[in-house]
């Protein structure tokens, strides 16, 4: 066995034992935390595999944008665990029923007995998968991928629009306010008499 294998095997365990342990542990921030891991193995996996852009991607991403959020969600958020767990025995068949079909899937992939696919040509020495791929993206796909920028783009004004709303009692700043605020608006002067100093009585 060589070396890159061993990695391979190494960092697929771990993928795989982390994903156990995100729908298994009962703390949502160990779930988030474990999840975390998966992103990371997953994406050595995909160094492994000489896509780094994609690796890269997954990281600053996933890791570094997605999963924060979800961790700060998670821990502002008061969840009741005993009611997730009377929610999960619930949707447990319907669970065992995607988890088998899911593992019939990757069996067929992994088995090739069915569909006989040529392997893909190797790569030319020096050349980067980054630029391969953007070379596709921007030339064959370029219209779906303006397509789908342009979707994100509404996804993102709706979130937006959705949320800012005005409701009564609610403290917000203005910045243009800020900005046209004079010396004497910031300071306010109080003129209050000097305190006298109470006598003392004796007793």
């Amino acid at each position: 066995m060589t070396f890159q294998a061993f990695l391979f095997y190494l960092f697929g365990t771990i993928t795989v034992l982390a994903a156990l342990r995100m729908i298994t542990v009962r703390n949502p921030v160990h779930a988030a935390l474990f999840l975390v891991l998966t992103f990371v193995s997953a994406a050595a996996l995909w160094l492994l595999l000489e896509a780094e852009f994609l690796g890269m991607l997954l990281v600053l991403v996933y890791v570094g944008a997605v999963m924060v959020l979800f961790l700060f969600v998670v821990m502002m958020l008061d969840i009741n665990i005993a009611q997730m767990r009377e929610g999960f025995a619930r949707y447990l068949p319907l669970g065992i029923v995607v988890a088998g079909v899911m593992v019939a899937e990757m069996a067929l992939v992994l088995t090739e007995r069915l569909f006989r696919v040529a392997p893909p040509p190797g790569a030319p020495a020096g050349t980067s998968n980054t630029r391969a791929l953007g070379e596709v993206l921007y030339t064959d796909y370029v219209y779906p991928f303006e397509i789908a920028a342009v979707i994100l783009l509404v996804a993102i004004i709706a979130a937006i629009a959705l949320t800012l709303r005005r409701r009564a009692g609610t403290k917000y700043q203005n910045p243009a306010r800020q900005i046209r605020v004079t010396r004497g608006e910031r300071i306010r002067l109080v003129r209050m008499p000097a305190e006298k100093k109470a006598e003392r009585v004796e007793p």
